[in-house]
């Protein structure tokens, strides 16, 4: 089974007719994965709900993430300037490359009744984000810590220049997109 490194390498001669490239570089490559987990309503009855997301990424990741505090206080949410609110994680170079091939080939498929990512989800400057309800999908989660389920958002970020090249990209990265 080839690697998503090995296939984002094989991309650049699958592409180059369809949309002309002359260059290795004009093809679209993966920059970086970005997983974010807001936690903004859990710590008003758990103040460790912060800490208990950031360790779960790390272990999920393999890095330790960055918690993010609110820009502005909002009364109608009980929310405060400078309040922590969610933790971010980016990705780049091996450990990208890691997460996104235990992502795609172990993590996907123990979705509950998973029938492929829509693709609506890729934006038009060739982002991919991918919404998860449950951080249990990952094998590194164990079964004890079901009580503390959160859900988190995964964005593939490329070099791709449009909605049409980001989607034949994915596709040769073997993301499994509804028929």
């Amino acid at each position: 089974m080839k690697t998503i490194k090995e296939k984002e390498n094989k991309a650049f001669e699958l592409l180059k007719s369809k949309f002309g490239y002359k260059n290795k570089m004009a093809a679209p490559h993966l920059t970086k994965v970005v997983i974010n987990s807001g936690t903004g309503s859990a710590l008003q009855k758990d103040k460790n709900r912060n800490d208990l997301v950031m360790d779960r990424l790390a272990k999920i990741t393999g890095q330790k993430g960055a918690s993010r505090a609110a820009k502005k206080s909002i009364a109608g949410f009980k929310l405060r300037q400078g309040e922590p609110i969610g933790v971010v994680v980016t990705l780049r170079g091996k450990k990208m490359y890691g997460f996104l091939d235990k992502f795609l080939n172990i993590a996907l498929p123990r979705t509950k009744d998973f029938r492929g990512i829509d693709r609506k989800t890729v934006d038009n400057i060739g982002n991919l984000t991918i919404g998860i309800r449950e951080h249990t999908i990952f094998p590194e989660t164990s079964d004890e810590e079901l009580k503390d389920v959160f859900g988190m958002a995964i964005t593939i970020v490329t070099t791709a220049k449009s909605k049409a090249e980001a989607l034949a990209f994915f596709e040769l990265l073997g993301i499994p997109f509804k028929k």
